[in-house]
C-alpha cells in the first residue's frame, strides 16, 4: 500500500525522492510528500493527488540537500488531503516521519499528548509518532526511537529524519515491508525494490522487529531491544528496463504482452530432459503422508488457487481446500496433522496471507508458498518457497503473475501426481508437449488485440457486466470480472453458469453484456444452454471459445476465437482476451489503468 523512500548520499535528494516515489506509484496512493534536511532545518512539501502535483508544487527548483524521506499515502485514518498527507512533523519541527501501516492505539496516545500541550494538525494515526519522538528525545535518536516503538501497537514501517542528526535516516519495520539499498557513498530505504533499482542492486531485506540506522557510508541494523544484528547483502538480478514501459502506453499492457516470454523462460527453467524440476524438487518431502492440502490467498492469487483446487482434486485424489486469506485466519479452521498449506501471493507481503501462514505454523503445519518477490516476508516465513519468476509486475491489476501462478500450480500438480502414481507417463509427456505450444498460442491471441479493442468500443459505456463459466472456465469468469471491475470501475460479477438461474438471471436484459467462457470441453453443451437462457432475455452475448464456432455464430453478438489446447491448460489461454478486453474498456472510459482508484498493488495492512 503506502510507499516509502529515503535517501542519504551525494545527489540532490529531492530528485531522488520524486523519481523513487514514481517507481512506487503502482502500490496505490492518494497523496504524496517529501521532507528534506536543509541548512534551515526540515523542509516539508506535501500534496493531495498525483506525484506530478507534488513535483509541480516544488516548482522544479533543486533543493541542495543530501538527506530526505518521501511518501505516497493510501488513506486509512483521515481523508485524502494536503494536511493528512505524509510526512508529519512535531510541534518544534525537529522530527519528520513517514509511515506505512496502522497504529491501533493512536487515539489514546494522542489524547495523552494533547494533555501535555502537543498540537495536532491532521486526522492521521501517524502524527503521534513525531510528537512521541519530541517527548522522548534526550540527545540520541536511536534511543528515542526504541522508546517510541514500545508504545505503538499495530503494524508499521517508518522512515524518520531529525534536524539534530542530519547524517542519519532511521528505518523501522514491524509488519510492513522495508528494504535497504546499499550504494557507493549513498544508501537508500524503500518499501519496495523498484524505488531504488536505478541506484543500486545491492539489497538488505529488513525483517520484522528491526531498526536500521542508515548513514551515507554505512548501515547498522538493530533489534527492538537495541542489540546490533548482522545482515546479509543480496544482489537483485532485475534489470532496470523491467520497470520501464518500453514503448507501451501502460505497464498493464506491457505485462499482458510479456506473458508468452514469461511462460517460455519458466518452461526452459523447469522442464529438463522431459522431466519437471522445480528448484530441484527439494520440497517434495514435505508432501509425504499428507492427505489434506489447504490453499489460501487473496484477490487474483485466490483465483489461481481455485484453479489448483480443481486440478489437484482431479489428479491427486486428495482433499483440497481453497480459502480466502482474510476469512481463513478468522474462522477457526480445522487443520489436521496430515495437512499442508500452499499460500500464493505475488508480492509476498499480503498481510492476510501472511497471518494465515503464521496460523498454520503455530499448528505445526508445513507451508509452501508461491511468490514473485524473493526475500519477501512470506518467502522468509515459509518452510519452502517456489518462485514464479514473472519479473516485476508494476500494473496494479495482475496479469503475467496470474498466468505464471497457474503454470507453476499446474506443474506442481503434475509433479506430485506423477510421484504418487496417479497419472501415466504418457499424460505427463502429452501435457508437457502441449505446454510448450502455449507461448505461440498466446501470441496468436495478442495478435487479435485490435479485434478485441473493437468489441470494447461497442460496449464500454455499459455500467454492468456478467461473466459466466463452468468448471475451470468458472475460475476464468471470476478473474475476468475482477480485471474489468478493478480498472474500469464497471460493476462486473463472475458466476458459475449453472448458478445463473439461482439469482443473477433476474438482472439480465438488453443492457447487460454477458461474457461467456465456453471452450469445447465436456461442459460445452451445458454452457450453450446457459447462453440460450441469456439470449432469451435479450442479454448481449460475448463468447470466448475455440474452433469451430459455427453453432455459436447464430446466437452470440460477439465471438473471440482462441486456439485449442488441452482442458487442463485452457485457463492460461482464456484469461488473455479478457485481460485485453478489460484494458481497452478502461482506456475508453478514461480510467487510470495502471493506478486504479482506491487500490494498491500490495495489501500490507488488514
Amino acid at each position: 500500500m503506502c510507499g516509502i523512500i529515503g535517501y542519504i548520499g551525494k545527489k540532490n535528494v529531492d530528485s531522488v525522492l520524486i523519481v523513487g516515489l514514481e517507481k512506487l506509484e503502482y502500490r496505490g496512493y492518494d497523496s504524496a510528500g517529501i521532507a528534506i534536511l536543509s541548512d534551515n532545518g526540515i523542509y516539508l512539501k506535501k500534496k493531495k493527488g498525483r506525484i506530478s502535483d507534488l513535483a509541480q508544487a516544488l516548482n522544479g527548483t533543486p533543493l541542495k540537500a543530501r538527506v530526505g524521506i518521501g511518501h505516497t499515502r493510501w488513506a486509512t485514518h483521515g481523508k485524502p488531503n494536503d494536511i493528512n498527507a505524509h510526512p508529519h512533523i512535531d510541534c518544534k519541527k525537529n522530527f519528520a516521519v513517514v509511515h506505512n501501516g496502522v497504529i491501533e492505539n493512536f487515539e489514546r496516545i494522542r489524547k495523552n499528548l494533547i494533555k501535555k500541550g502537543h498540537r495536532f494538525l491532521s486526522e492521521t494515526d501517524t502524527e503521534i509518532i513525531p510528537h512521541l519522538l519530541e517527548e522522548n528525545y534526550k540527545g540520541d535518536l536511536l534511543s528515542a526511537v526504541l522508546k517510541v516503538i514500545k508504545e505503538l501497537k499495530g503494524s508499521f514501517a517508518l522512515a524518520i529524519i531529525s534536524k539534530y542528526h542530519p547524517d542519519k535516516i532511521i528505518g523501522v519495520r514491524k509488519g510492513s515491508p522495508l528494504v535497504i539499498g546499499v550504494g557507493e557513498k549513498e544508501n537508500l530505504l524503500a518499501s519496495d525494490i523498484p524505488a531504488i533499482l536505478s541506484h543500486t542492486r545491492k539489497i538488505i531485506s529488513m525483517h520484522d522487529g528491526e531498526i536500521a540506522v542508515i548513514e551515507k557510508e554505512k548501515v547498522k541494523v538493530y533489534n527492538f531491544s537495541g542489540k546490533e544484528k548482522r545482515k546479509k547483502v543480496r544482489y537483485v538480478d532485475w534489470e532496470e528496463d523491467m520497470i520501464e514501459k518500453s514503448g507501451y502506453a501502460h505497464f498493464m499492457l506491457k505485462e499482458i504482452h510479456e506473458q508468452p516470454r514469461v511462460i517460455e523462460e519458466n518452461l526452459e527453467r523447469i522442464i529438463l530432459n522431459g522431466k519437471i524440476s522445480i528448484q530441484n524438487n527439494e520440497f517434495l518431502k514435505l508432501f509425504e503422508d499428507k492427505t489434506h492440502i489447504i490453499f489460501q490467498a487473496a484477490g487474483t492469487s485466490f483465483h489461481a488457487t481455485l484453479y489448483a483446487k480443481y486440478i489437484f482434486e482431479k489428479y491427486l485424489k486428495l482433499f483440497i481446500e481453497s480459502d480466502l486469506s482474510s476469512e481463513f485466519r478468522y474462522r477457526e479452521p480445522l487443520i489436521a496433522r496430515n495437512s499442508i498449506m500452499i499460500a500464493v501471493s505475488q508480492s509476498g507481503e499480503t498481510a492476510d496471507t501472511l497471518e494465515g501462514i503464521r496460523l498454520a505454523k503455530r499448528k505445526k503445519i508445513p507451508v509452501i508458498s508461491l511468490v514473485n518477490v524473493k526475500g519477501s516476508t512470506i518467502d522468509r516465513e515459509s518452510n519452502h518457497t517456489i518462485y514464479i519468476n514473472a519479473g516485476p509486475e508494476i500494473g496494479v491489476a495482475s496479469t503475467k503473475a496470474y498466468t505464471a501462478q497457474l503454470l507453476y500450480l499446474l506443474l506442481l500438480c503434475m509433479l506430485l501426481s506423477h510421484k504418487k502414481r496417479k497419472v501415466t507417463k504418457k499424460f505427463i509427456k502429452d501435457t508437457l508437449k502441449e505446454l510448450f505450444t502455449l507461448p505461440d498460442k498466446i501470441r496468436y491471441i495478442l495478435g487479435k488485440e485490435e479485434e478485441i479493442a473493437g468489441i470494447a468500443r461497442k460496449y464500454y459505456t455499459f455500467n454492468n457486466a456478467l461473466f459466466l463459466g463452468r468448471g475451470l472456465n468458472y475460475v476464468t469468469a471470476l478473474e475476468g470480472a475482477l480485471k474489468l471491475k478493478e480498472i474500469s470501475y464497471i460493476h462486473a460479477t463472475g458466476y458459475a453458469a449453472g448458478e445463473m438461474k439461482h439469482g443473477p438471471i433476474a438482472l439480465i436484459d438488453e443492457n447487460w453484456p454477458v461474457v461467456n467462457i465456453c471452450t469445447k470441453n465436456y461442459l460445452y453443451p451445458k454452457m450453450i444452454s446457459n447462453i440460450m437462457e441469456v439470449k432469451a432475455r435479450d442479454g448481449i452475448i460475448i463468447a470466448v471459445t475455440n474452433p469451430p464456432v459455427a453453432g455459436l455464430k447464430e446466437i452470440a453478438d460477439e465471438i473471440i476465437s482462441i486456439p485449442k489446447t488441452s482442458l487442463i491448460l485452457e485457463p492460461i489461454l482464456t484469461i488473455i482476451p479478457l485481460q485485453l478486453l478489460a484494458y481497452h474498456i478502461a482506456l475508453l472510459r478514461g480510467c487510470d489503468v495502471d493506478k486504479p482508484r482506491n487500490l494498491a498493488k500490495s495489501v500490507t495492512v488488514e
